[in-house]
């Protein structure tokens, strides 16, 4: 028996070894170069024969473990190089480009801003690219495999493109390298596309059938049953549900719907998930296994433990086939054909060790997996199952006390990992999944499946949907459905996750008894604030829009709530309330909207829906809806200032008989300058050269950091202003390859004559500066990391319509902060 266990314990350090040398090259800025590769290599191989030679067995197992961290660390160091070589060519981007393929995945449904309804899918290139210029040279590094998008355009006469999976196209491109928004414990986009094997985005400017048909027959038989479920099931919410289940088709879901999954800690029963798989295919092992033991032939074949377990592991096979078989999807099919092995093979090993093993063979596969939230709570989640049905007992009623133990463990043991992971927690989430976990596994998800056959199912499903809805509906209503906290330092969030562990998992109760304790960690977090007398100013990465943070020691202002990415999704929800939750802001002072546009109150509504606002600033006319709440408003005019906390604010722009004078909303931008203790910003809005004018015979601009005007734009940022203001750094917010081309040529000459450093968002990323700091923080620098975009000089050209899309800021691309949709959803 002390043998066994060394044995194990031996295993677990090498299965340990691999995934932490796997981990440490997702922490590396850049790949190693081949010779640094050849040489980890050799160390590797050296170990392997100190390992083999050597006689003590801990000694051995160390030897082995040391060789197997650098051989995980070296062959995904390669792999990854592979990978970069298939990069688009920066030479090529935003230049239009023709192309011949297949459509590779089901067509999503997507909006570019403005509503302009568009489809994104997967591309395949057959044969080279081709330069349109008559003469030019074929171009070369264009990824075989592209992401692409096509938007329509209001009142355009032109007949729609039908996009179908399989059908062979000739396309006019514009493409980019893959860019997401870089947020602190923001979704990596990049990373996600970098995993898919998507190594260029692009838009379709025109579109030539080739072939109709073909290739990927599951795909246009995926893509078949979606129109039939929309054509039987009328509610629009029930049929994009129901196309989430049933096909993977996370996109049908609707915004609102994805808010209200959210609330109540179901989102990851509605796209198909790495837990949602598993139980799938343990209710499909079970329906196997009782059918086969009414056979005695069958069970003289086969014993009837081992037909189910082989039909469940199709099961899942079959159902992440059908669901697109995406790559978090295979990660499950693979831990559950891994540990269906050990179990035939008969290794009775203990379940932490057989999911270990699990999670080595799925890294083999997929070594970036590992940096997916996804990853861990699919393995935790069903970590958390296989230890609370350990020992379950036969009989219905036991049976039924181990379903409600297992979910009472699992939602308590994913908290710590919710926290850490989105800085939020729904409360109501376990009576919330106490019904929705065998409603929506199964009943909902097998008649949604079943309805290929007997459309009919569909509606069925529908009305059992729909009770739930209303069930989940009642139990959002609450005001404490949802808790949030802010992120927890580091060694905070480890003490968590064992507390987590130690809580759920069958320990003696003295061990047990720690868990509450270590929790307090992460639950009461210590949230980090400026002192009295300095400020701290936070430019999050939003795309082509603003929005800007500052903090004092007890206040909290936000200038600008970001644009609005498509109907219904808008940088409010997916930037700025997970910033300002992993920052502790309950509770925004001031809500100051410099002007009307989009790019510049689009997250608004969405704020006022989720925090506590105490005031309102703005130059919006009368009767704006965003003037219609609760919230006091009041007008911003020049001659208003206050102090908070030792931090002097002056609202410097527009006068108040501006107002009555007919300006454009670019003219009645707010202006305000945040001073403390000899440091001081300027934040302008869109003003353009007129006013600046006004401001600079008004005096009083000297600024040591400037937020550039209209995102930059050339009709700003006069050299009268940059004289006037003089500040030392300069900012601009604006989208990658946006096409307006911010900031403009000739405002970085104005700021490079006169030795002012500019900061852009599609360079920099996440911005933020304290009043006590020399230099700003990038997040793009402060966390390089080899798969993501370089940063290089913004690009002028225009690159597409006027979509989302191609303003770095695409709602469809998931590429902002993380979000229970983001996350959970992320084991599909």
């Amino acid at each position: 028996m002390a043998e066994d266990s060394l044995r194990a314990h031996h295993w677990a350090a090498l299965g340990l070894a691999w995934l932490a040398g796997l981990g440490l090259l997702q922490q590396c800025a850049a790949l190693p170069s081949p010779a640094v590769q050849l040489g980890l290599l050799a160390l590797a191989v050296g170990a392997l024969l100190l390992a083999w030679r050597c006689a003590d067995a801990n000694l051995r197992c160390a030897a082995a473990a040391v060789a197997l961290a650098l051989l995980a660390f070296s062959q995904g160091a390669w792999r990854a190089e592979q990978r970069l070589a298939e990069a688009l060519d920066p030479a090529w981007e935003g230049r239009d480009l023709w192309v011949e393929g297949r459509v590779a995945s089901l067509p999503q449904a997507v909006q570019g801003q403005g509503g302009f309804p568009g489809w994104r899918f997967e591309f395949e290139r057959e044969g080279p690219a081709r330069d349109p210029q008559p003469g030019a040279a074929q171009p070369a590094g264009v990824p075989e495999r592209l992401l692409l998008s096509w938007y329509g355009t209001g009142g355009s006469e032109q007949a729609q493109p039908r996009w179908q999976a399989g059908d062979r196209w000739r396309l006019l491109l514009r493409l980019r390298q893959p860019n997401g928004l870089a947020n602190p414990q923001g979704f990596d986009h990049e990373l996600h596309l970098f995993e898919q094997g998507l190594r260029a985005t692009g838009v379709v400017r025109q579109a030539v059938l080739l072939e109709a048909g073909g290739a990927w027959r599951l795909d246009r038989a995926r893509q078949w049953l979606r129109d039939a479920i929309r054509q039987q099931v009328g509610d629009a919410s029930s049929a994009g549900v129901l196309a989430g289940l049933s096909l993977g088709d996370q996109a049908a879901i609707l915004p609102a719907d994805w808010a209200l999954f959210r609330a109540t800690g179901v989102a990851h029963l509605m796209a198909i998930s790495g837990l949602h798989i598993t139980m799938f295919a343990w209710g499909a092992a079970a329906l196997v296994g009782a059918l086969w033991r009414r056979s005695p032939r069958a069970c003289l074949c086969c014993p009837a433990p081992s037909a189910g377990l082989w039909g469940g592991l199709l099961a899942a096979l079959l159902y992440a086939a059908f669901a697109g078989w995406g790559v978090p999807a295979q990660r499950t099919v693979w831990m559950l054909a891994t540990l269906a092995l050990l179990r035939q093979a008969g290794l009775r090993w203990p379940w932490p060790l057989a999911l270990l093993t699990s999670a080595v063979v799925v890294t083999l596969l997929d070594p970036w997996a590992i940096s997916q939230a996804g990853f861990w709570l699919s393995f935790v989640a069903v970590g958390l199952l296989m230890a609370s049905a350990e020992n379950s007992a036969p009989g219905l009623k036991s049976q039924l006390g181990a379903a409600l133990r297992s979910q009472w463990v699992a939602s308590l043991g994913l908290a710590p990992l919710s926290l850490l992971f989105f800085q939020q927690i729904s409360l109501v989430g376990l009576l919330a999944n106490l019904l929705a976990i065998p409603l929506v596994s199964f009943v909902i998800t097998p008649l949604a499946l079943a309805g290929a056959l007997w459309p009919g199912l569909w509606t069925l499903a529908a009305l059992v949907l729909q009770g739930l809805q209303a069930f989940l509906q009642l139990l959002a209503s609450f005001s404490w459905a949802v808790w949030s906290l802010p992120l927890a330092p580091a060694w905070a969030q480890a003490a968590g996750l064992l507390g987590g562990a130690l809580l759920v998992l069958p320990l003696p109760a003295l061990l047990r008894g720690l868990g509450p304790l270590l929790l307090l960690t992460l639950l009461l977090p210590a949230v980090e604030r400026p002192r009295p007398g300095e400020f701290e100013l936070r430019a999050p990465d939003v795309g082509q829009g603003s929005a800007l943070l500052l903090r004092t020691a007890q206040h909290s202002l936000l200038f600008d709530a970001g644009p609005q990415y498509a109907p219904g999704v808008d940088a409010g929800e997916r930037v700025l309330l997970p910033l300002l939750r992993g920052l502790g802001v309950q509770q925004l002072d001031l809500l100051l909207l410099s002007h009307r546009d989009q790019d510049h109150v689009g997250g608004a509504a969405a704020l006022m829906r989720a925090l506590s606002v105490r005031e309102l600033l703005s130059s919006l006319e009368p009767g704006h809806v965003l003037l219609r709440g609760e919230v006091p408003t009041r007008r911003c005019e020049r001659g208003q200032r206050w102090i908070w906390d030792g931090v002097r604010f002056d609202v410097l722009h527009p006068d108040a008989a501006a107002y009555g004078r007919g300006l454009k909303p670019n003219a009645l931008s707010c202006v305000l300058r945040i001073s403390a203790g000899g440091h001081s910003a300027l934040l302008t809005g869109d003003i353009e050269a007129l006013q600046e004018l006004a401001l600079v015979q008004r005096g009083g601009l000297a600024s040591e950091v400037l937020v550039l005007a209209h995102h930059g734009s050339a009709g700003s940022s006069t050299e009268a202003f940059l004289d006037a203001v003089a500040p030392r750094l300069a900012l601009a917010q604006a989208g990658y390859r946006n096409r307006f081309g911010h900031p403009a040529p000739v405002v970085q000459a104005r700021l490079q004559v006169r030795g002012i450093t500019l900061h852009s968002s599609p360079d920099c990323g996440a911005w933020r500066w304290r009043s006590v700091d020399a230099e700003p923080v990038c997040q793009r620098q402060r966390e390089r990391r080899y798969w993501r975009r370089l940063p290089q000089s913004p690009d002028t050209g225009f690159v597409g319509p006027p979509s989302a899309d191609e303003d770095g800021s695409s709602p469809d691309d998931e590429q902002a902060a993380p979000s229970l949709q983001d996350g959970l959803a992320a084991m599909r």
